[in-house]
């Protein structure tokens, strides 16, 4: 991997992170990702470089995590999100968009379908059901979403959030 610029910014405990994230649906299911150290899921996405786009980003992360071009379509939420993770206290600004997978990524509910190495993480991806239910269960922070998640805003949204301890 080339050496980047990524927008986070880390001072002391605390860390600032511009997020990408992207929401795609197949058959009532939404495709989810995790580290595999990290004991949550979450939407496919990652940080944003200094001069790139959040369009720019979400292509570039799919590319690169999933070998796909993607489309990138509306934005659904702008989330200024707190959390504490990993002994930090976090403040992320994060973009999350609809985004289309061509047909080939492979659709197998509830199995891992994917699996790559970006860096230092080790990625795995599953499509779950796009219910609330689903979502609460499987822990996918943003928490908001899956309170949205069977109606997706008709316009982009902005929050303000707090997802709380991510350690415990």
């Amino acid at each position: 991997m080339s050496k980047r610029t990524h927008i986070r910014l880390t001072v002391g405990a605390q860390r600032f992170n511009h997020r990408i994230a992207g929401l795609a649906f197949r058959d009532g299911h939404v495709l989810v990702h995790r580290a595999v150290h990290e004991p949550f899921w979450t939407f496919p996405g990652g940080t944003a470089e200094i001069g790139e786009t959040s369009e720019g980003t979400l292509k570039r992360e799919m590319m690169e995590e999933l070998g796909l071009n993607v489309t990138v379509s509306r934005l659904l939420w702008t989330v200024e999100n707190f959390f504490h993770y990993e002994q930090r206290d976090w403040h992320e600004l994060g973009f999350y968009y609809l985004m289309e997978i061509p047909p080939e990524f492979p659709f197998r509910p509830h199995e891992i379908v994917h699996r790559v190495e970006d860096g230092d993480n080790h990625l795995e991806f599953k499509w779950v059901a796009a219910t609330r239910t689903a979502l609460t269960a499987l822990d996918i922070p943003p928490y908001f979403i899956a309170q949205e998640i069977e109606n997706l805003p008709a316009a982009p949204r902005h929050l303000v959030w707090r997802d709380g301890n991510l350690d415990d």
